[in-house]
């Protein structure tokens, strides 16, 4: 065949199966030894032009030769042949450890190298025009796409070097000797113009910088990315602007154009902290903070300039504020901070930027005033004026510079201040609970929603009112030994267990949060009232326990305990013994012993009643329905003996109870207290019938017209005080309250002649025929006596004479214990047995001990010691 129609692939083929054969055909002794390294198999030489058509080298068209070449042609067209796939396209069945191949390919045209110096020249012209295009924005630029492979080739002749200098010099001489000028000559006179400027020019840069970019996207991909000297042209284009402006520019009068665009960034915070929405550019100064990030000159020049400016604007913004009230500077102070954090984020300011600017603001708003800040005077008006959202603001003020806590301080300064003020308060002594409640339930509401429910304030207010409420001071002014507040406590109980709900200020009133609160911990529904009356007799509790002195309390909720069980006057005996559980828990058995015992008392007196009428069943019958209670005497508390004469028939029926109470009681006897009694009496009416609920004394007085008949029958139509007290036998300041409360109140039973609000001797009192009310059972309530001061001062005298008892037991059962004390070590001990019941002076304590040692319970020892006298 001959040559000019073998294709390349058809010589490439047919020398490799030539060789082949060769090899086999040679002994395996005589075989190259490089056929087991695959790296040896064949040889290819290939001329640049490959795009010319491949030929192969004969042996000067020999015949013979062009014989045996068609015989191998002929033969290998009947076996498979195995072809070589240059292209690495195809699946190759080349196997290179079959064996040593020698692939030779001659006759390949290669371009003169005059053609390729032209060829590498005319693309470099065209790269540096390209570059003068971009920089110059030119419309009629020649296309860049096809650039980059020309970039790509001038790298692969090894050139990529010079190519990497030549665009940073050209990059550099555009920027400082073309584009800075008009940046200095648009820079204008202030800081934000120079800004502005820099800012647009950098934005255009940065789009010429991206398409040159693009353009040398192969150099940047090769060479620069893997030469260590050297840096990639984006960062380089960053480089070089900055470059130019910050160390080359130059702004009027001589100054530094990179100081100034820095100044012109503050100038824009400046605008924005005083509202200046004029000269304040939002998106400039967003933009320009991104702009200074990627120089990398952010923290370098912007932050510590940034900064100090902010240090002088924070002092300047306290110098202004020295005549402001502590309301209107913490409000103050908090919109700055806030306006501060949020300017930080929306315009992108570095995260340790924002901590120091905030860190430096904490310092000058709040370290340095914390004087102003912690004033006792300004914080007490915020508190009396319950001003929530301010003492919020101040505290969360104080937590930014973690000095919350120096609040106590001023708080419990407030608390004991207006504390001791309202126990103090002589004319307003009815309203002291109340007003204490209202005090310390704005100051827990303060504390819930103002100093995020802070415990240690919650213990600050324990013991502020801890303080005030035993101090001596305060004790003093009411001319007792005794807390007057535990006496008070025990009145306003007795007020919530008589009257319920109905008693309970609005001010005092659970809000949605507390019931909410109480809800949610499974105390008791929000609907519910007995649960409200609970909670308010728990808030009441809560005061009792800053009491020291617990005896004083004793006393008087033992006595409105009894008047309550006596005269039937609770408004829920499930809040009764609710109360009497919660005491018994907060303070022991033996506080509650006797109070228990009158409950105990009052069940055994309904049995005994039980058994008294099955026993006059079996008798007689009566009209006359008896209800005794019997008490013993020693847990009740102490009633004065009220003469009465009571009618006969009532007191028939009371020696039969006292008979029979005898009879099954031996030793014991009853002693009759007619002013705790009760009454029901039938009254007929011209208008109907009514049952009057009445004390035993206005019943006594009501029967006594009973005897009245009309006037036809010459009997008097009315009664004289005279008449009436002689027939009662009641003293004057019982009957004159008892005669009060049937004739000059609402509910008129009598009338009384002449008509007033007194009661005098010489008035006279008939029966109102024509009263009217639409209940039947009408309650008639008797006119409380005041409680004088001499009664109130009898009773705690009584509380401090046994406390000193208590004292005196203290003092025997300690040293029966340790037979032996020094006088500091007994004093401590008496003092810490006896401060649940009432807090005692040391000077009681001595005299105490002096009355022990009068009665050889002990004896002085040797030094300050004292001896138990067995």
């Amino acid at each position: 065949m001959p040559p000019s129609k073998k294709s390349p692939l058809d010589s490439i083929n047919s020398s490799s199966i030539s060789s082949k054969r060769k090899l086999q055909d040679q002994p395996s002794s005589s075989r190259n030894p490089s056929i087991a390294n695959p790296s040896t198999t064949a040889a290819l030489t290939i001329s640049p032009s490959s795009s010319k058509r491949l030929k192969t080298s004969h042996s000067g068209g020999n015949p013979q030769k062009a014989a045996d070449m068609s015989k191998l042609l002929a033969r290998s067209q009947s076996k498979p042949i195995d072809r070589i796939d240059l292209t690495g396209r195809g699946n190759s069945n080349f196997q290179p450890h079959t064996g040593a191949k020698r692939l030779v390919i001659k006759n390949l045209r290669t371009v003169p190298h005059t053609d390729k110096q032209i060829y590498y020249t005319n693309i470099w012209n065209e790269i540096d025009s390209a570059i003068t295009s971009v920089f110059n924005k030119d419309k009629a630029a020649p296309a860049y796409h096809p650039l980059s492979r020309k970039v790509e080739d001038i790298c692969r002749r090894g050139r990529a070097s010079d190519l990497a200098s030549h665009l940073k010099d050209r990059c550099k001489a555009y920027l400082e000797k073309e584009l800075l000028p008009v940046i200095e000559k648009n820079a204008g006179s202030s800081g934000v113009e120079a800004l502005g400027a820099v800012h647009q020019y950098w934005t255009e840069w940065n789009d010429k910088s991206s398409l040159l970019r693009s353009i040398f996207s192969f150099l940047d991909q090769t060479y620069l990315l893997h030469t260590k000297d050297c840096i990639r042209l984006e960062e380089q284009g960053i480089q070089l602007f900055r470059h130019a402006v910050f160390t080359k520019g130059k702004a009027s009068g001589g100054s530094s154009l990179g100081e100034k665009i820095v100044l012109g960034i503050c100038d824009l915070v400046k605008y924005d902290r005083l509202a200046d929405q004029e000269h304040f550019d939002a998106g400039l100064l967003k933009q320009s903070i991104a702009m200074f990030h990627i120089f990398g000159i952010y923290g370098k020049l912007f932050e510590p300039m940034f900064l100090n400016l902010s240090r002088k604007y924070f002092e300047s913004f306290v110098r202004g504020q020295t005549n402001s009230s502590l309301k209107d500077y913490i409000h103050l102070c908090d919109r700055l901070l806030a306006r501060e954090a949020l300017r930080c984020d929306t315009y992108n300011f570095d995260s340790t930027t924002k901590r120091a600017l905030l860190d430096s603001a904490h310092k000058t708003l709040i370290d340095e005033r914390s004087s102003v800040l912690l004033d006792p005077t300004g914080v007490s008006k915020l508190i009396e004026a319950n001003e929530i959202l301010s003492l919020k603001a101040l505290y969360q003020l104080l937590a930014l510079s973690k000095i919350q806590q120096n609040l106590k301080k001023p708080f419990e300064s407030h608390i004991k201040s207006f504390g001791s003020a309202i126990v103090r308060d002589v004319d307003h002594i009815d309203s002291m609970v109340q007003r204490l409640l209202e005090l310390k339930r704005s100051l827990d509401i303060i504390i819930r929603d103002g100093f995020d429910k802070d415990e240690k304030f919650s213990y600050s207010l324990r013991d502020a009112f801890g303080n005030f409420i035993n101090d001596r001071q305060n004790t003093s002014a009411w001319g007792t030994n005794n807390s007057k507040v535990g006496e008070m406590i025990a009145k306003y109980m007795d007020l919530l267990l008589r009257s319920g709900l109905k008693a309970v200020p609005r001010s005092l009133t659970s809000d949605a949060k507390d019931r909410d609160a109480a809800e949610k911990q499974g105390q008791a529904s929000t609907g519910d009232e007995d649960a409200e009356l609970d909670r308010q007799l728990e808030h009441a509790l809560e005061l009792f326990r800053f009491i020291e002195g617990k005896d004083v309390f004793e006393a008087f909720y033992k006595k409105d305990l009894a008047r309550r069980l006596l005269m039937a006057r609770s408004a829920s005996q499930d809040a009764e013994r609710s109360m009497l559980a919660k005491l018994k828990s907060e303070c022991g058995f033996t506080f509650t012993h006797n109070l228990e015992q009158m409950f105990k008392d009052q069940e055994l007196a309904r049995d005994e009643m039980i058994s008294y009428k099955q026993s006059l069943s079996n008798t007689s019958k009566t009209t006359l329905d008896l209800q005794v209670s019997v008490l013993s005497l020693a847990a009740w508390p102490t009633y004065p003996k009220v003469p009465v004469n009571i009618p006969s028939e009532v007191s028939r029926h009371l020696e039969k109870y006292e008979a029979h109470y005898k009879r099954k009681h031996t030793g014991r006897k009853l002693e009759w207290k007619h002013a705790l009694s009760h009454s029901v009496v039938v009254a007929n009416f011209k208008k109907g019938k009514k049952e009057l609920l009445v004390s035993a004394f206005q019943a006594i007085v009501l029967v006594l017209f009973n005897d009245i008949g009309p006037k036809t029958e010459g009997k008097p139509e009315s009664l004289s005080y005279v008449d009436i007290q002689t027939a009662t036998g009641l003293v004057d300041a019982e009957l004159q309250r008892t005669l009060q409360s049937l004739a000059c109140t609402k509910l008129k039973i009598l009338h009384k002649h002449p008509k007033g609000r007194d009661v005098n001797p010489t008035d006279t009192f008939t029966v109102n025929t024509a009263f009217t009310d639409p209940k039947f059972r009408i309650k008639i309530n008797q006119i409380q006596l005041k409680e004088t001061t001499e009664d109130n001062k009898e009773t705690h005298e009584r509380v401090y004479q046994d406390r000193q008892y208590e004292t005196q037991a203290a003092i025997v059962r300690i040293m029966k214990s340790r037979k032996t004390m020094t006088h500091q070590n007994l004093m401590a001990e008496v003092i810490n047995q006896t401060k649940a019941r009432g807090a005692v002076e040391p000077a009681e304590i001595k005299k105490n001990l002096e009355k022990l040692i009068e009665k050889e319970y002990i004896e002085r020892g040797e030094g300050a010691t004292y001896v138990y006298v067995s």
